[in-house]
């Protein structure tokens, strides 16, 4: 955690203090409270005010800490075979401006996510505001139950994407929120446009991933097939290494294999 908060790096409260009252100006409130959240992101300082907006401040630095890891993800990808996809914007305001859009279009394919309200620049900083969900979960701290009974939507929610010439980009357990028993997706990243079809397996791959330690293969392998073919689930299997070398993956990439293997036999 020190470590992510030195390549996060440390916004001075003046400034942020200046966001928070920059917020409360665009919406006509004279006052109001603001709570720092101690979230584990590498990208943004995020922040809540007046428990009704959702407020993520990606600075420079933030802005580099983004293309170290899209270099990253890149070599992976090539490692795996295929050229990378993931896509980095230039600015923080550019990235703060792509996560409101790509929201947007989330939501007009009937993907819950959390309603974006809009991105601005303050100070050489993006500010992106969204609806406050005040009460989640993210899908690894259900009950096995509860993730089988949403593993369908899911894959439900992601195939809708794909269809529609989209990627996710950063598919993991902590950008799957569970309110009022909806799931909703957040976070989504940036890929290339040209290499669509390689980024789509990988978020299908990282979507098995995700669900293999609380379902197990089987089952997951299962809920996918709801949506995608038996070609598409192979097409994934090429990126299970690749994404289980990531630090926020852990899975048996064994047990994927055998249950799409079974189901292509």
């Amino acid at each position: 955690m020190a470590f992510r908060r030195l390549l996060r790096g440390t916004v001075p409260w003046d400034r942020l203090e200046g966001v928070a009252r920059a917020v409360l100006d665009r919406y006509d409130e004279p006052s109001g409270r603001v709570v720092f959240l101690d979230a584990d992101n590498w990208l943004s300082t995020p922040f809540v005010v007046s428990d009704r907006w959702f407020v993520k401040v990606i600075t420079q630095q933030n802005s580099l800490v983004h293309a170290l890891l899209t270099t990253g993800r890149n070599l992976g990808a090539f490692s795996s075979g295929t050229e990378g996809f993931f896509e980095h914007f230039g600015t923080p305001a550019q990235m703060a401006e792509h996560e409101l859009e790509a929201t947007e279009r989330m939501r007009e394919l009937g993907v819950n996510a959390p309603e974006p309200i809009e991105a601005f620049e303050y100070e050489g900083m993006g500010v992106l505001v969204f609806e406050y969900l005040r009460e989640f979960e993210t899908l690894d701290e259900l009950p096995a139950e509860a993730v089988d009974r949403h593993a369908e939507t899911v894959f439900d929610y992601l195939h809708r994407m794909h269809e529609a010439g989209l990627a996710h980009g950063d598919f993991r357990c902590e950008n799957v929120l569970v309110a009022d028993d909806a799931v909703y997706f957040i976070d989504a990243t940036s890929v290339r446009e040209d290499a669509i079809d390689d980024a789509r397996a990988y978020d299908l791959a990282c979507a098995l991933g995700a669900l293999e330690p609380l379902v197990g293969g089987r089952r997951a392998v299962a809920a996918a097939a709801r949506y995608y073919t038996t070609d598409e689930l192979l097409g994934a299997e090429e990126f299970l290494d690749f994404v289980n070398i990531r630090p926020d993956h852990d899975f048996d990439a064994a047990a994927i294999r055998g249950a799409v293997e079974q189901r292509a036999n």
